[in-house]
């Protein structure tokens, strides 16, 4: 069957992951996140002490990114996770403490250029979706579904906020949507391939949307370019 490459962008928790993985499964694609490849930088950062008083070190940050590996591992049949110099980093990186750093982090310009490097090596073959911010613009310019994804902040914090919860984080609804709010203005003005739509990507507010019905919205779409149809 034909492959395409299939780019997911928006704002933070409109559910891009969600339905990138999806999609993924149904297709039987390879599901590439590159949300959990910035974080797990951000992680290694905040371990390595160069995020400090809010601040990040970026000279230090920038010269120990050699000694950053990342990959995407299967264990025990599950779906594939973040590794960070070979530790399984999944759960760590959702924290909201690195929430709060992974937009400044994700602005230095030598992070993004390795990130996407990588990104780009991974969907060489198609057969991939991959969601971000800078999918459709950047990684990906030719891709022939490119998706961006947007609700309002209130419900996207909501659905944070109930993630967060359900793990057993102690946060406040304000603290959430705070951090959606801080997010989105860094990613959309950033220098370095800000979030933006891109001139051929269909928009999709999921505001009102449930999962099931995002899903086949997106999956109709992925299928009509498949088949050569649009």
């Amino acid at each position: 069957m034909h492959k395409i490459t299939i780019a997911i962008d928006g704002y933070s928790s409109t559910g891009k992951s969600t339905v990138a993985k999806q999609l993924a499964d149904w297709l039987e694609y390879v599901y590439v996140d590159t949300g959990a490849m910035y974080r797990a930088v951000t992680l290694y950062a905040m371990r390595t002490k160069m995020i400090a008083e809010g601040k990040v070190d970026t000279p230090k940050l920038i010269a120990a990114l050699p000694q950053i590996n990342l990959q995407f591992k299967r264990e025990g049949g599950a779906k594939a996770e973040i590794h960070l110099n070979g530790e399984n980093v999944e759960k760590d990186i959702r924290h909201l403490n690195v929430s709060e750093y992974v937009s400044p982090v994700a602005t230095i310009s030598e992070v993004r250029r390795k990130l996407v490097e990588q990104q780009q090596q991974m969907g060489e073959g198609k057969g991939v979706v991959m969601d971000g911010r800078d999918i459709g613009t950047v990684v990906f310019p030719n891709a022939e579904l490119k998706i961006f994804m947007t609700a309002s902040a209130e419900q996207r914090a909501q659905r944070r906020y109930n993630e967060l919860l359900e793990r057993g984080d102690t946060v406040t609804y304000q603290e959430v949507l705070e951090n959606v709010l801080e997010r989105d203005h860094i990613d959309s003005t950033r220098k370095d391939s800000p979030l933006r739509k891109a001139k051929d990507a269909i928009e999709i507010d999921n505001s009102e949307m449930n999962l099931e019905d995002q899903f086949h919205t997106i999956l109709q779409l992925a299928k009509d370019r498949i088949a050569g149809r649009v």
